[in-house]
């Protein structure tokens, strides 16, 4: 114990440097009773995600199911054209013109929120800069060295790195815009936090069902602790004697 102590304590100044550089993540306003912000969140994976990244653990008519929408609006306002209502959410991309273009084959995202994080993919989103000395010009304040395009140049604008020195390393600590978007600000924002919030409900889809049922089983345990604990008080009690 003493010496997990003392090996936090020597690690707590190191903490405090990675604290005060670097880019904080924002907090992603997560709703997953929100039909209206899945809705427009989907709609933003298939027309800006989905041509290079699927997410095949979940089907058109499962989010028919879940948003409360008819399937025909699902499939006249979210699927890509062609597409079927039982059909899962596959990338147009096939992984050989993947790797040619970009070196690596897009992974599927379905447990990407999972996996990151809701604030950090929010955070990641809107924190593409732009970086000449990148094959595709393009950088990322969170995922340096990033592999992919900003998908959302067009809509946020152009953004430039802001470095600071700290502890002798130039360090990159904000993202500043240098040429605006189709949308502004709070538009761009919106739609970034629509679409992690599809993303959270992708990962777990049945997460709102399982909420709920696990108020029942906590209540069921409750129950079950209180009728032992006074059975074992009355069987007791005659031993006792």
């Amino acid at each position: 114990m003493k010496k997990l102590i003392i090996t936090l304590l020597l690690m707590l100044p190191f903490v405090v440097i990675a604290s005060e550089g670097g880019i904080e993540l924002d907090d992603a306003d997560i709703d997953l009773t929100d039909n209206a912000s899945l809705q427009r969140g989907a709609k933003s994976y298939v027309t800006y995600c989905l041509g290079c990244h699927s997410a095949k653990h979940i089907r058109y008519l499962r989010m028919a199911y879940d948003f409360d929408i008819e399937e025909d609006t699902v499939l006249n306002e979210i699927a890509p054209e062609g597409a079927g209502i039982y059909d899962a959410m596959h990338s147009a991309m096939n992984a050989h013109d993947a790797e040619k273009w970009f070196g690596i084959n897009p992974p599927d995202l379905s447990l990407i929120a999972r996996s990151r994080g809701a604030d950090w993919l929010y955070t990641y989103l809107r924190t593409f800069y732009i970086d000449k000395s990148k094959v595709l010009g393009i950088n990322n304040a969170l995922h340096k060295d990033v592999g992919m395009p900003n998908p959302f140049w067009q809509l946020q604008g152009l953004q430039q790195p802001v470095f600071r020195n700290i502890s002798g390393h130039e360090t990159l600590t904000m993202v500043k815009m240098s040429e605006p978007g189709t949308m502004t600000t709070e538009e761009f924002n919106k739609l970034v936090n629509d679409l992690v919030n599809f993303l959270v409900y992708v990962g777990e889809p049945h997460q709102l069902e399982r909420q709920r049922i696990g108020k029942y089983v906590l209540f069921y345990i409750l129950l079950f602790i209180a009728i032992a604990y006074f059975l074992k008080k009355e069987y007791w009690k005659d031993i006792h004697k």
